[in-house]
């Protein structure tokens, strides 16, 4: 149990820390950042729930007002902006992520890409893009239009996920907890 809440807030640190990387403005008021990579690998290490919990984590500390986005942003008010759909969705992607993990026998390169693009890409963006499409007043297709920007970025980010929980595999077994 104290091993577990210890991940967790590890890992909802790591997704903070990827919020200082600089992120890049897009017109439709959702910036692309390196978070969407700390989600990804919440669930392909730490699996379905802990990955979810932790993410869960992040996002009260955001509403409490932390300023742990991108760009310094926190509180109540982003979870009303254009970015609102991919937030909560971010607890549902490490989730899938997590279970696509746990539940697939893939090498752990494979199992955590295919993870990433799964639960990191495919259900992010049906959460994400429903949020442009409410907030910013689209239809569907506008705003999945609108949300290719961000698919080249993030399938790199599936694959770095991929990468980096092959090297805790390799390095320390135990610690990928989503195969433990």
């Amino acid at each position: 149990m104290e091993r577990s809440l210890t991940h967790i807030a590890l890992f909802a640190a790591l997704i903070a820390v990827l919020g200082l990387v600089p992120r890049v403005d897009l017109a439709a008021g959702v910036p692309i950042t390196a978070q969407s990579l700390g989600i990804m690998l919440c669930g392909t290490v730490l699996g379905a729930k802990r990955g979810a919990l932790a993410v869960l984590l992040f996002l009260l500390l955001v509403a409490l007002g932390l300023p742990l986005l991108s760009g310094g942003r926190g509180g109540l008010g982003v979870f009303v902006g254009p970015s609102a759909g991919f937030l909560i969705g971010f607890p549902v992607a490490a989730f899938v992520a997590g279970w696509i993990m746990e539940r697939t026998t893939l090498a752990p390169f494979w199992a955590a890409t295919c993870g990433g693009v799964i639960g990191g890409i495919g259900v992010l963006y049906v959460f994400g893009i429903s949020g442009m499409a409410i907030v910013l007043g689209k239809s569907l297709p506008e705003a999945a239009l609108l949300g290719l920007a961000f698919l080249p970025g993030d399938v790199i980010k599936a694959v770095l996920t991929g990468f980096v929980t092959q090297a805790i595999a390799r390095a320390r077994p135990a610690a990928l907890l989503a195969r433990a």
